[in-house]
């Protein structure tokens, strides 16, 4: 018997996605966001774009140029407070449509997919769903519905920005290349937001912003691609701007560090979550590892590090937050793997489906964008409000309070 838990509301602004890999389009509702967020079409757009570079991508990224059409929600440039339908339309779709058919059955005429890829969803979906057909799994399972969650990304983004919260990422190693930016590099990068550091790892193929790394990091794709293999790697998402008291300890369902762990592992090939320098600082004593507390200055309350990666007890702490997300390499190799027929089950070499060598510059783009609504709502949680006047009217008072008490 299903039950039904009817627990108290965290999702102010929530998003739901449509469309498979090869079919028609991909799409995507995003509810719950106040009314008066400015917006431009090549916002939307623009997002879409870096999502799709990074040097090591397969050939779909020839094919597609991902543009959002808006289908409703948004007024003279305006949210209006109602759901936003954005619509992103596959060019493949073309080639598709004999074996992506929606109601005509050609299933005759199309061979179906019986071999398994180890690491992907393709065994489990199967069986979970009772396919005789790894094909539906396959569309759906697959990263290119990311396209439909960076366009909603891209709204709570703006609606950050407007309220001086940025979001942006890097990536710091590809394989065996790269290592976590110089601290004092980062910090220099940050001054002026999260999204200066993007948009500075934005001009580097492989979104990298040391170059012995970059250049490390791609002859190591060369390598793999050479070798019909896949490279995973680490990317580093910042948050800045973010007040102190987000999020909550009271409750399990409240914490922020755990609703931001969940939205990075919701993306594809995300396998591991880090806040700060947590697994670094799991093999040092408490007295290396907790950042000190210093007030009553100018400048009012500081740390002198973030060790914490901005969050303390499940709250922000005022300082940027800092994340990063393990992907692993992509599961669909060129060089294959051995797996077995469903149809037999005997063993044989598992199949190739169109792929990326490696994709992780373009992780650093959807982790963006999936962390930016979960601020959102936290935000809301805390001051509230249903239109920008009113949210930002808000936002002052409190950064004035939370200013004034701990200056000298």
């Amino acid at each position: 018997m299903r039950r039904a838990f009817f627990t108290r509301n965290r999702y102010m602004i929530r998003y739901f996605t449509a469309g498979e890999s090869h079919g028609p389009s991909l799409s995507t509702i995003v509810e719950g966001l106040p009314a008066g967020i400015g917006l431009k079409e090549e916002e939307i757009n623009r997002e879409l774009a870096r999502r799709q570079q990074g040097y090591g991508r397969g050939g779909r990224m020839k094919i597609e140029t991902d543009r959002a059409e808006v289908l409703s929600g948004i007024r003279f440039g305006k949210t209006i407070g109602s759901p936003v339908a954005l619509l992103v339309r596959n060019r493949d779709w073309e080639n598709w449509t004999t074996p992506m058919s929606q109601f005509e059955d050609h299933s005759a005429e199309v061979s179906k997919i019986t071999i398994p890829r180890p690491g992907h969803a393709d065994l489990t979906g199967l069986v979970k769903y009772g396919f005789d057909d790894i094909r539906p799994v396959i569309d759906r399972s697959s990263a290119r519905e990311t396209a439909a969650r960076v366009a909603a990304g891209s709204l709570a983004k703006a609606f950050l920005r407007q309220l001086g919260i940025q979001v942006g990422s890097y990536v710091s190693t590809i394989g065996p290349a790269g290592k976590p930016l110089d601290h004092d590099l980062l910090q220099e990068l940050l001054a002026a937001g999260a999204e200066g550091l993007a948009a500075e790892a934005d001009r580097s193929e492989v979104r990298m912003l040391d170059h012995d790394s970059e250049r490390a990091a791609i002859v190591a794709i060369d390598q793999a691609k050479n070798n019909g293999d896949t490279l995973g790697g680490i990317v580093e998402v910042f948050i800045t701007g973010v007040p102190m008291g987000l999020g909550s300890y009271v409750q399990h369902d409240r914490r922020l560090d755990s609703a931001l762990a969940a939205a990075l592992m919701s993306i594809q090939a995300i396998k591991g979550v880090e806040v700060g320098t947590a697994f670094d600082n799991a093999r040092k004593p408490g007295s290396q590892v907790h950042d000190e507390l210093f007030a009553g200055g100018p400048e009012g309350l500081t740390r002198r590090t973030n060790r914490a990666g901005g969050i303390e007890g499940s709250m922000s702490n005022g300082q940027p937050i800092h994340l990063r997300a393990a992907m692993k390499p992509i599961s669909s190799l060129l060089s294959p793997l051995m797996s077995f027929d469903l149809e037999n089950l005997e063993a044989v070499q598992s199949r190739f489906e169109r792929s990326d060598t490696c994709a992780v510059p373009a992780a650093g783009v959807v982790a963006e964008a999936v962390v930016a609504p979960v601020i959102a709502n936290a935000l809301l949680e805390k001051i509230g409000g249903d239109h920008m006047k009113e949210i930002t009217r808000r936002l002052e008072t409190y950064r004035e309070e939370l200013a004034r008490r701990f200056r000298g």
